[in-house]
């Protein structure tokens, strides 16, 4: 793995400045949203569709490597309740951050591009978390719901129809980002043939 050099600040060092990257709102992180860079947001578009993934945290704590202090991307807690330290990068990393990082009882690993943006699921979740602010009214709720009972799967174009009181793009996406529905972000983009069925119960 190459190595690549990641911003750090001496002993008195703080987190990374407020920054916006696109898409603005997040579904899974705790805290402040603080991002370095648009690598790092992302990343936490990929986190927030991650079935594995509880919750996530922005520059969660600084890690004394060298003479130098790092403050790794995220924090991540799996619905196992495993904790893992990640951060974003090019290609590869400093394998000192990692043992920074073991030092403090953390797994910590780089995700690089290749990993981010390889396949759909990244353009995929960008599209979703457009509407990541938006919540679906009960009353659509309960029509897709009723209607994925009685057939188990209808296509993005035939559930756009189901929505009355938001707007049907963005409802759809809010019941995919909570879960209540299901599509497959990785075969493609998604299109009006893509698959929808009930999230797990």
């Amino acid at each position: 793995m190459s190595s690549e050099s990641f911003p750090t600040r001496g002993r008195n060092g703080a987190r990374v400045e407020r920054n916006f990257f696109p898409p603005k709102a997040t579904i899974k992180c705790i805290g402040d949203r603080l991002f370095r860079s648009q690598a790092a947001r992302d990343m936490g578009c990929l986190l927030d569709v991650d079935p594995e993934v509880e919750s996530w945290a922005c520059q969660p704590l600084q890690l004394k490597v060298r003479d130098q202090i790092h403050v790794p991307d995220f924090l991540v807690t799996y619905l196992t309740t495993r904790m893992c330290l990640l951060d974003a990068c090019e290609a590869g990393g400093d394998f000192a951050i990692s043992e920074a990082a073991a030092s403090m009882g953390y797994s910590h690993r780089f995700v690089t591009r290749e990993e981010r943006e390889g396949g759909w699921r990244l353009r995929n979740a960008r599209d979703l978390l457009r509407y990541g602010n938006y919540r679906c009214p009960l009353g659509d709720r309960i029509r897709v719901i009723a209607a994925l009972d009685e057939v188990g799967s209808f296509s993005v174009a035939e559930g756009l129809g189901l929505f009355r009181e938001i707007s049907p793009m963005a409802g759809l996406a809010s019941l995919v980002l909570q879960r209540i529905l299901t599509v497959d972000l990785d075969e493609e983009l998604i299109n009006p043939d893509t698959v929808v069925r009930r999230g797990e119960r």
